[in-house]
Formats: C-alpha cells, structure tokens, sequence
C-alpha cells in the first residue's frame, strides 16, 4: 500500500489518508440525497438515480485513486443535476433522451481527455466566461434551494417574491440553514452534512420526516436506460455543448484548487492531469447509463487535504464509504422527500460557487459584460445552456467592437456563431 500510493514520498500515514478520507466523505455524502432529490423531480425512479449516484461516485473516486494517485473524489456534480431536471421539464422530454446528451457528452470529454484539443479549449476560452459560468450555476443552483422551500415564491406581477413564513417547511428551511450557516462558520468538519442531520432530527420529531424503514438490500438499477437517437431528433446539440463544456472547466478549475492546496503542482501544471480528468469522463460516461447527470471533481475533496490526505488512498477511503452508503436507501429516500433538509444545501454549495467572481476585472468592461450575461441568464431563463449562449456570443462580439478583435482566439468566434445560430433557428433547445 505504501509503495503503490507513495505514502512516504508525499509525507503522509496510512492513518491519516484514512481520517482525510472520512473527513471527505462527510462533507459531500449530502450528494446522495440531493441528486435522487433533484432528478427524480424530472421522473427519475429514486432508487435509479440513488444506485446511479453512487456507482458513478465509487467508479470515477476509485479511477482518480488508482490511475492519479489523487486525494479528489469524483461524485454527480451539483448545477448539472438541476440543469438535467430543466431540460426534461422545460421541452417537454423523455428523461431517457436527456441521459443520451449525458452520454455523448461522456464520451466527447472521454476522446478530449486523449488528445491536445482538451487543453487548448481550456486554454482558449477566457477566464472571465469560465468564472462566469460557474457563478451562473452557482446564483442558478441557489434559486432552486429558495424555490423548493418556499423561501422564493411564484408571484405574477413581479415573477417572484417572498415567500410565507408561516409555512413550517419554510421555516424549517431556514432553521437548517442558519445551523448551517453556525457550523461552517465555527469550521466544523462535515457541517454540511452535520447540518442536514440535525435538520432532519428536527423534521422527524416534529412530524415532518417519516421512515418508512433504515436498511434494506441495495435496489438493483436499470442498465442503459438513455435514448441516443433522440438527442439527435431533438437537436439537443448544445445541451451536449453545454454538459461538456461546464463539466470540463467545472473538474479543472477543482482539481488544479485541490491540488495546489496539498502542494501537488508542479511548475503550475498538474502531473498525470490526463488520467485524472480521464476519470471524471469515465464517472460521467457510466452514470449516464444508469441514470445520473454528468460527474465532477468534488471541492469538498479540500477538507480532506486539510487533514492531511495527499494520496489515492484518501479517494479509496470515499469510494469505500459511498458503497456501503447503498445500504441505507429508505433513510436516504425519506430524507429526500423533505426539501428543508437538501435546500438549504443548495443554498450553501450555491455561494461557493461564487467565488471565481473576485477573478473577474470588473473595469474591463468587455470582459466584465459577458460573464454578467452569463450569470443573469442562467437563473432568469432556468437554462445553463441558455447562459453559456449567451456569454459566447457576447464576449467575441464585445471585443471585435472594441478593437481587440484579434485577442479573441478563432474557436471563440465559431463557438459564438454555433450559439447564435442555435439560438436563432433552435430557440427551444
């Protein structure tokens, strides 16, 4: 074991890669409620998505340990799940047709993992639309915590507003989050899921949350339940562009975070980084043929590199406790039936994602306007493809019109002609 993850030659103990990996696993088990929650709002069986979650999780962890020696843990990424569930209820499809775009993008980012076309899109496309797009998901993911608890409300004159805090989910919702809210401020490891815990204690003795049992024999999932064909008779072309394209810089930018916080960069650049994004493509590729949204490196992989896990065998720990996570399904399925646990989680995960937006020069007026685009789009209009259209057009447009036209690298002005045909001739998709 200590040959094969380098224990010594990273200053790391097979104790403590084990704690880290403990450490990891708490920080993001919520996952395993919160996708079931959200997909099988699109008609998803639960017990589909659930299996679906945590095999995708255990297959891209296990990948990222074994073939990178990487303390990151791969899982269904938060913003994608949401954006899956608006394409489904938005246009009117099959979720079966929606996990054919999953798949093709799985198998895009496989062939882009194998090639130099991975990094030059990554190199190409600006900073300001990258920061954009995940601040996007990020206001995108937020609004549907807000909306599911009740906190934001449907109102006709003004789209939204307030909602009732005399509505005891809602004020549930908010107890949860201002716990939350206490742990993650006092730094307590796991507060994420130690928050949801003690919301769900609350909403079970006050007769909220129900079980219906606690353990029980993993359900068996459905193989290849996606449509392929349809994703081509619907033209869903850029939701495919958009699963790609957020998963690519989303697992990037995490993994590059990670691993410059556990001082694994070498000159800048992050070694065996092929094999690594190779198992976010994997991840991605099977959980769509069992039926989950695109996969990603986990940011929550830094608290487990802050208690000291530097190797694979921390990635090992996770996808070990994500199996045996397959046992507790009733309890996981009661969980989700209650929005007050999982929404103030998306709440939460949506300010991190805010982060890239003290990255943007807001002086520079053509960088700034785009990635502002992008991130007033995606909530206004429920759609991350929506969002990502609009920043690619845009951010090409506003630099040719500011004489900087030759800055702009030319796939950027394909990308912005692609979107904009799209979204002239196939508004719906």
């Amino acid at each position: 074991m200590n040959r094969f993850f380098r224990l010594k030659e990273n200053n790391t103990t097979v104790k403590t890669e084990l704690l880290a990996g403990v450490t990891t696993f708490l920080t993001m088990v919520y996952i395993a409620v919160v996708n079931p929650a959200i997909l099988s709002s699109a008609g998803v069986p639960f017990e589909q998505v659930f299996m679906a979650t945590i095999i995708s999780a255990v297959v891209g962890t296990l990948y990222m340990a074994i073939f990178a020696n990487y303390p990151i843990a791969i899982a269904p990424g938060m913003g994608m799940n949401a954006y899956f569930a608006s394409v489904v209820a938005s246009h009117n499809l099959s979720y079966q047709v929606v996990f054919g775009t999953v798949f093709l993008a799985g198998i895009l980012f496989v062939l882009l993992s194998l090639t130099r076309l991975r990094e030059l899109i990554i190199e190409v496309i600006p900073n300001s639309l990258k920061y954009g797009i995940t601040s996007g998901i990020g206001l995108f993911i937020a609004f549907i915590g807000l909306k599911s608890s009740g906190i934001v409300i449907a109102n006709p004159a003004t789209m939204v507003s307030f909602g009732d805090l005399h509505q005891p989910i809602t004020l549930l919702t908010l107890a949860g989050l201002f716990m939350t809210l206490i742990l993650m401020a006092r730094k307590v490891e796991g507060a994420l899921f130690i928050g949801m815990l003690l919301t769900a204690l609350i909403g079970y003795f006050t007769g909220f949350l129900k079980f219906e049992g606690i353990v029980s024999a993993p359900p068996v999932p459905e193989l290849f339940i996606m449509d392929i064909s349809g994703v081509f008779s619907h033209g869903l072309y850029t939701v495919v562009f958009a699963f790609l394209l957020v998963t690519l810089f989303d697992t990037t930018g995490t993994m590059i975070g990670v691993a410059e916080q556990a001082h694994l960069l070498k000159d800048g650049k992050l070694p065996r980084a092929n094999s690594a994004l190779m198992a976010d493509a994997v991840a991605t590729t099977v959980g769509s043929t069992l039926g989950t949204s695109p996969t990603s490196a986990y940011i929550e992989s830094t608290t487990g590199v802050a208690a000291g896990g530097r190797t694979g065998l921390t990635s090992v720990v996770v996808a070990g406790l994500f199996f045996l996570s397959i046992f507790f399904s009733p309890a996981i399925a009661a969980i989700s039936n209650l929005p007050a646990i999982t929404s103030p989680v998306l709440i939460i995960v949506g300010c991190f994602m805010m982060e890239g937006l003290a990255r943007i020069d807001w002086k520079v007026f053509d960088d700034a306007f785009p990635a502002f685009m992008i991130m007033l789009s995606m909530p206004l209009t429920s759609s991350i493809a929506t969002g990502i259209s609009v920043g690619f057009i845009t951010y090409p447009l506003m630099k040719l019109v500011s004489g900087k036209g030759r800055s702009v690298h030319p796939i950027l002005y394909i990308f912005g002609f692609i979107f904009l045909m799209q979204m002239i001739f196939f508004p719906a998709h």
